[in-house]
C-alpha cells in the first residue's frame, strides 16, 4: 500500500489590518470653523488638539487652505504670525472694510456694550473671563464689537492664566471727552446711599418688633417694695 504523502499544512492567511485615513475634507471644514470663532491666533498644537488630529496633518491643512484662499483670489487670507494662524482681511481690500469699521463707529452702542465698556474702563487691565464673571454673561461677541470701534485693545496676557487682557484705547477716552483714566467719574455717588438704606432698615427693624400695648403692659416689671425687694402679688 502506497503512502499518500501528507499534504502540508496552509500557512494561516494573514489578516491586513485595514486603516481609516481622514480625508483632507473633512479636516479642512473643521479648521476653519475653530479659527472663524478664534479672537486670536493658534498654533498646530492648540489647532490639532481642538479637531482631533494629528499636528503634521494639521500643519499640512493650514499650508493647503492658506495656498488655496490666495489662488481663489479671496477677500480673507490665513495667515501664520509668531507661530500662530488667524484670519486676516487682505490689505488691498483695506479701504473698504476702514470705511465700514468707521460707518459703524457711528452707531450708537447697545446697551450690553457700555455694560461691558465700563467694566473693562473700571478694571482694566482685564480678562473676558473676568468681565463675564462680573456681568454674569458671556461677553465674548461685545468684546468683539468694541475692539472692531477700536473703543478696546489687547494689552498683554496674565502671567498666571495665559489669558488676554484688555483695556480702554485713547480713542475710548476721546469719545468720552476726557484726556486720562483718572478722570473718571467715581462709582460711589452712583450706589446706593448707605444712610437712606441703614434708616429704612431700622424703621422696618422697628415696625417688625414693635409690640402691641396690652403685651408692653406684661412686660413692664411690677412696682418696687418699700425695701428695696420685688413686690410678689
Amino acid at each position: 500500500m502506497s503512502e499518500t504523502p501528507q499534504e502540508s499544512e496552509a500557512p494561516p492567511a494573514t489578516t491586513e489590518v485595514e486603516t481609516l485615513d481622514v480625508e483632507v475634507a473633512d479636516l479642512r471644514p473643521s479648521l476653519e470653523a475653530i479659527l472663524m470663532v478664534a479672537d486670536q491666533a493658534l498654533d498646530k498644537v492648540q489647532l490639532a488638539s481642538a479637531v482631533g488630529h494629528p499636528v503634521e496633518a494639521v500643519g499640512g491643512a493650514l499650508l493647503d487652505l492658506a495656498a488655496e484662499y490666495t489662488e481663489q483670489g479671496r477677500g480673507f487670507e490665513l495667515r501664520n504670525v509668531a507661530g500662530g494662524w488667524r484670519f486676516y482681511s487682505r490689505d488691498e481690500y483695506s479701504g473698504v472694510v476702514e470705511g465700514f469699521v468707521l460707518e459703524g463707529q457711528q452707531a450708537r452702542l447697545t446697551q450690553a456694550a457700555l455694560e461691558t465698556l465700563s467694566v473693562v474702563a473700571y478694571k482694566q487691565p482685564v480678562s473676558r473671563a473676568r468681565v463675564s464673571a462680573i456681568r454674569g454673561v458671556n461677553v465674548d461677541g461685545v468684546m468683539r464689537t468694541l475692539l472692531t470701534r477700536g473703543l478696546v485693545e489687547e494689552a498683554g496676557q496674565d502671567t498666571e492664566t495665559g489669558a488676554n487682557l484688555y483695556r480702554t484705547t485713547s480713542y475710548f477716552l476721546e469719545r468720552i471727552g476726557i484726556t486720562s483714566l483718572d478722570e473718571l467719574p467715581e462709582l460711589a455717588p452712583y450706589l446706593p446711599d448707605m444712610d437712606d438704606l441703614e434708616d429704612e432698615l431700622t424703621q422696618m427693624a422697628g415696625s417688625n418688633h414693635e409690640a402691641p400695648p396690652e403685651a408692653q403692659a406684661e412686660a413692664e416689671p411690677p412696682p418696687a417694695a418699700p425695701d428695696g425687694g420685688t413686690e410678689i402679688s
